[in-house]
């Protein structure tokens, strides 16, 4: 297909958490500077929605009924699966589709089948360690994968796998943390610890950080810090942590993800192979505490490939004590020499242009001649959306 003649359109199922819409958006910014169309497929979750308001009107958005497989919801995780189907193929016969890119979870399936019966090439890529369900049995049928960890390479049953890493969104670089702090309303000269547990919230984190903030602040009296709670769990923890005043900000959620990352000394935060991404992209030491109920145990063979790394510190979930966070925390806001040492582990495992080599990498498959990116203020087309879907 010729790009002189017709642009080429690129479908990317990217939604139902962050993990795996924000690498998404990230390889469709690319391939908008290619002169490349692009359609997210995403869910109706909240983390969708507000993501997607936030986009420029560049991007196409279709929105999916699809919802995850679990004991209870079989029934409606197939009709779901099957209507989500049937949008997609309608969606390519209006408009034909090159390629479709699949970046994990329930999203995908239905896509990339829908792909596949248009006639379109498939993709997918797997950030994490351990692959998910979908991306399991997606493997065998797609043209090609990409991996976020080399450990997750032989796991795919694909001839053809590259090791690319995840794609971080935009901004996540490591940057001056004095203008971050002051641009979150904190004081640009103290400490800050970051909480957080993925897009959704992590209930456990929360109640495992308000039952050690007492301690934590009393050890440490110059810490500040920024707690993203989650919607579910914000009122809860708001309350809880109010008696500390103005050291701890607490909110549901962070749009500005590369304001927070760059203001924080250290984190506390869930596994998520998206998150790790980011945290290496802007050197930020972390405790992470994996999501125990994590589909084949995933988060916890991501946190310990960074720990294998020197680049995080584990805290076991099951068993975890407030004043083992306290500890873990202390070791690293009170030890300049051991975060620098974290630091420059977390550069060696930094992949810078992950977005842009599956950008390329299927543009070539395709036999596209991928055009010179252009500058960067073509990421501001149009103003930010105001709507969940897009024809």
């Amino acid at each position: 297909m010729n790009r002189d003649d017709v642009q080429l359109h690129i479908a990317i199922a990217c939604g139902g958490t962050g993990g795996h819409l924000f690498p998404g958006v990230a390889v469709g910014r690319e391939l908008l500077n290619r002169g490349v169309a692009v359609t997210l497929f995403v869910s109706t979750k909240e983390v969708d929605r507000q993501a997607v308001a936030a986009l420029p009107a560049a991007f196409g958005v279709e929105t999916l009924p699809a919802v995850g497989l679990s004991r209870g919801r079989m029934m409606a995780s197939v009709l779901n699966a099957l209507r989500s189907g049937r949008h997609a193929r309608a969606c390519f016969r209006a408009r034909p589709t090159a390629a479709v890119l699949a970046m994990g979870g329930f999203t995908s399936l239905p896509v990339i089948f829908a792909g596949r019966s248009s006639g379109a090439a498939t993709f997918l890529h797997e950030s994490n360690t351990i692959p998910g369900r979908a991306n399991r049995w997606l493997a065998p049928w797609v043209t090609a994968c990409f991996v976020g960890f080399e450990e997750a390479a032989p796991r795919l049953r694909n001839r053809r796998v590259s090791v690319t890493g995840t794609p971080v969104r935009d901004g996540f670089v490591s940057a001056d943390p004095s203008a971050a702090r002051l641009a979150l309303g904190l004081a640009p000269d103290r400490p800050v610890l970051l909480v957080v547990g993925g897009s959704q919230g992590a209930e456990g984190v929360n109640r495992l950080v308000t039952q050690a903030l007492p301690a934590l602040l009393a050890s440490a009296p110059d810490l500040q810090v920024f707690h993203i709670a989650g919607a579910r769990d914000f009122d809860a923890v708001r309350t809880a942590t109010a008696i500390h005043g103005s050291r701890v900000r607490v909110v549901a959620f962070h749009q500005a993800m590369d304001l927070a990352l760059t203001a924080a000394t250290v984190a506390v935060s869930r596994s998520g192979a998206s998150s790790l991404a980011e945290f290496a992209a802007t050197r930020l030491p972390s405790v992470l505490i994996p999501f125990p109920a994590a589909t084949d145990d995933h988060q916890r063979a991501n946190a310990r490939a960074m720990v294998r790394a020197g680049a995080a510190r584990l805290l076991e979930p099951v068993g975890a004590r407030p004043e083992d966070l306290v500890r873990e925390v202390l070791a690293l806001t009170g030890d300049a020499a051991s975060r620098e040492a974290m630091a420059q582990r977390l550069a060696t495992i930094d992949s810078p242009g992950a977005a842009g080599r599956i950008a390329e990498s299927v543009l070539d498959a395709l036999g596209a001649l991928a055009s010179p990116p252009r500058v960067a203020e073509t990421l501001t087309l149009g103003t930010p959306r105001t709507r969940g879907t897009a024809a």
